[in-house]
């Protein structure tokens, strides 16, 4: 049996023991509405059993009997390794943003919060630090099952604890630990706004179509979504300016796992292998249209940033014309499969075609692994092309 990347176990992220609460009363009453909102009173205490047999050596012990006669193929490990991989970058990122400016409890490890931040999230909306954390819970949950999915087929699982190298935030509230992704120099493509709003243009049909973005300046120069010290909440005009990429980078990312799941599905020929793509995609489609809804709250405004002098615009976005505007949040009908068929509301693109080594070079283009090692590119290399052979 072999274990990819094994140094440390992922499920050090459900390791509980520096959690804190805020006593402000913003916190209390953000906690009271999570209190009366959630959806995982149960699902909490099933997954943290799940997270302490994975992490006490299960993961690599022998098939689980209810699975034993039923082994993968390795194209099928292939495409649940890759979507383990892209759930737990996911996850490293999300806990980030619920350190900072989610509710701070103990279905998701953490830091403490940080006051300026949140507030500057809730412009948006009040309920973003719910919607955060639970992002984040579903996140979580996903590399969770995933791997425990593999062990107990006999398959190789998947171990970024290695590549735990980045700093991260060092601002109040932050837990200070090393982490895989780099929220602080981030390049936004938000052309998924104009793509969801076209019913002329579908990238599998128009490869070469160019969407216009949303927010031109995200497109260029290195943005933070998050505040790298306390310094860079001196300014709260700043600090609504990071609220706002966040917002932005929160369906940017979302939009990809919205397309990554039915793409590899296409590629799946176990047919529990299948409902597994088919049953986790969606939730990031919900993941999608929620932020979707919340990114066009982002108040106007035009900051730079007191570190880098980079320059960022957000526009308003009731003003972009009739079929941009924010409330036009539902997939518009478009052309698909064929122009010789009617018009049809759908998730774009699905090409699967490439698909996993895409969504490598997107999260990389974007900026997120800025500073990680050439060892980690090599090995997200290596599982992108592994998924990209599988075939039904």
């Amino acid at each position: 049996m072999k274990e990819i990347a094994m140094n440390k176990t992922e499920t050090q992220m459900n390791d509980l023991s520096q959690k804190q609460h805020l006593n402000r009363p913003e916190n209390k009453r953000v906690k009271s509405l999570k209190s009366s909102l959630s959806r995982r009173s149960f699902l909490g205490k099933s997954l943290a059993i799940g997270a302490g047999t994975v992490g006490g050596g299960w993961l690599l012990g022998g098939a689980s009997p209810a699975f034993a006669a039923d082994g993968l193929s390795p194209g099928d490990a292939a495409l649940l390794r890759f979507a383990a991989a892209a759930e737990i970058l996911e996850a490293d990122f999300w806990i980030q943003y619920n350190e900072l400016g989610g509710v701070q409890d103990a279905e998701v490890p953490g830091g403490t919060g940080n006051q300026d931040y949140t507030e500057a999230i809730e412009v948006l909306d009040e309920d973003m630090p719910i919607y955060i954390h639970d992002n984040t819970d579903d996140e979580i949950s996903h590399h969770t099952f995933l791997n425990a999915y593999l062990a107990s087929k006999g398959a190789a699982t998947v171990n970024l604890g290695p590549f735990r190298t980045l700093p991260g935030s060092a601002a109040t509230g932050s837990s200070g630990k090393r982490r895989l992704t780099n929220l602080t120099q981030l390049t936004l493509d938000t052309s998924w706004w104009t793509r969801y709003r076209s019913s002329t243009h579908n990238p599998d049909l128009d490869p070469d179509f160019v969407f216009p973005q949303a927010v031109p300046t995200l497109a260029v120069g290195q943005h933070t979504a998050i505040p790298r010290t306390d310094a860079d909440l001196s300014d709260p005009n700043f600090v609504q300016a990071m609220a706002n990429t966040a917002a932005f980078h929160f369906p940017t990312i979302e939009q990809g796992g919205n397309s990554l799941y039915p793409s590899m599905a296409l590629r799946a020929s176990n047919s529990q292998v299948l409902r597994i793509l088919l049953s986790i995609g969606p939730t990031e489609t919900m993941h999608f249209q929620t932020w979707s809804d919340k990114a066009g709250n982002a108040p106007p405004l035009t900051a730079v940033d007191p570190v880098t002098g980079v320059s960022v615009t957000f526009p308003d976005l009731e003003d972009v014309g009739e079929n941009l505007q924010k409330s036009l949040i539902m997939p518009e009908p478009c052309p698909f499969l064929s122009r010789d068929l009617p018009r049809c509301s759908i998730i774009r693109p699905t090409k699967t075609t490439g698909v996993a080594m895409g969504v490598v070079k997107f999260l990389t283009d974007m900026g997120l692994f800025i500073g990680q090692s050439p060892q980690f590119f090599a090995f997200m290399s290596q599982l992108a092309q592994e998924a990209d052979a599988a075939h039904r």
